[in-house]
């Protein structure tokens, strides 16, 4: 069995540049194939839980939280209720 032969810093750069494109198709085709398979779609945008179905139906879930600010490293417990 052969041995890879190591990748070029250049060739590397290039993978590593294409991986937002990569990133937003696959999103894009999971959106699709969610909409093809269950006919609906629930996301978050601009600060609204929307539902879009198949035929293109959009309709306001409810509006969701603003995001709270959080340092790089800290740790976040979510409170237990009684």
């Amino acid at each position: 069995m052969k041995t890879p032969s190591p990748m070029s810093e250049e060739s590397m750069q290039r993978m590593e540049a294409r991986i937002p494109e990569l990133a937003g198709s696959a999103v894009k085709r999971a959106y699709l194939q969610a909409l093809t398979i269950s006919g609906k779609v629930i996301e978050a945008r601009n600060g609204q839980l929307i539902e879009t179905t198949a035929e293109g139906t959009v309709r306001v879930i409810r509006s969701i939280a603003k995001p709270v600010a959080v340092t790089m490293g800290t740790k976040r417990v979510r409170a237990r209720q009684a």
